[in-house]
């Protein structure tokens, strides 16, 4: 056997030295080709994740968007209904000013009625019926009290002219008869068809004249009807028939009338 030549032995190990310094190299390469394919994949991975995040952002904006756009519809509706309120406030407001310029004279109309009705009516709680007239004209000048409650008082009073025409009431109250004496009576009308007066012993009778606007004297025939008739109104025996004198028989010469008194009929309170 040959023996090897030394200078092929060290061109041999040169070459091996060559080699696996090759391989070397290209690990040193494959693990930096692998240490950036994973920093890449992270960046990847990184990014989608990212762009799922941003995704679903994007889509509950949008759903915000939506959900805005419908409040702003709906606040816009209610502008355009809130701008119809005020205009329809403001035109009632300018009728309430118009129907107030126009309520108070008429109220002052009505004050002027209720005293006339008063001054030519039978004198059926005279004194009581002007107070309640002039309590109504002092109220006129009062600020405190609202044109619609000063409107209400005084078609209360109508009310209560009303009700003195369709009632059976008494009181007492001073009379002046034919000879100009006063005298304290108990007085009784029914409506305002019979107006008359008993002395307050029961002894004697006046029925109200409208013809001359004065008390006459009674006959005493009829004191057992105008005496049925105070039992009825104080609720003392049962409403029934009873004759009473009309207010201006006595100067036409009629005879007495017969008046159905019912049991709805009350005593007037007022």
């Amino acid at each position: 056997m040959k023996a090897i030549k030394p200078s092929l032995v060290i061109l041999m190990l040169c070459m091996a030295s060559s080699v696996y310094a090759n391989i070397d190299a290209a690990r040193a390469i494959e693990s930096k080709t692998n240490t950036a394919s994973t920093k890449s994949q992270t960046k990847v991975d990184q990014s989608a994740e990212a762009a799922l995040t941003m995704k679903a952002e994007i889509e509950q904006l949008e759903e915000e968007v939506k959900n805005l756009t419908v409040y702003r519809d709906h606040l816009s509706r209610l502008v355009v209904n809130q701008n119809e309120e005020v205009t329809s406030i403001n035109q009632q407001i300018q009728g309430i000013k118009e129907t107030r310029q126009g309520v108070v004279p008429l109220m002052y109309k009505m004050l002027d009625g209720l005293k006339q009705i008063i001054t030519d009516d039978k004198p059926i709680r005279h004194e009581q019926r002007l107070a309640r007239l002039n309590k109504l004209d002092a109220m006129m000048s009062q600020a405190d009290i609202s044109d619609a409650e000063k409107y209400r008082r005084i078609l209360e009073a109508y009310q209560i002219e009303m009700d003195y025409g369709t009632k059976l009431g008494v009181y007492q109250g001073q009379i002046t008869v034919e000879d100009g004496a006063a005298i304290e009576t108990d007085l009784l009308y029914l409506g305002r068809i019979s107006f008359v007066a008993r002395s307050l012993d029961g002894t004697r009778y006046w029925a109200w004249n409208d013809i001359d606007n004065g008390w006459h004297a009674v006959d005493s025939s009829q004191s057992s009807n105008i005496d049925k008739a105070f039992s009825i109104a104080h609720k003392q025996v049962a409403p029934s028939l009873i004759t009473l004198p009309v207010s201006a028989q006595l100067v036409a010469e009629q005879p007495p009338v017969t008046t159905n008194v019912t049991a709805s009929t009350n005593v007037e309170q007022h």
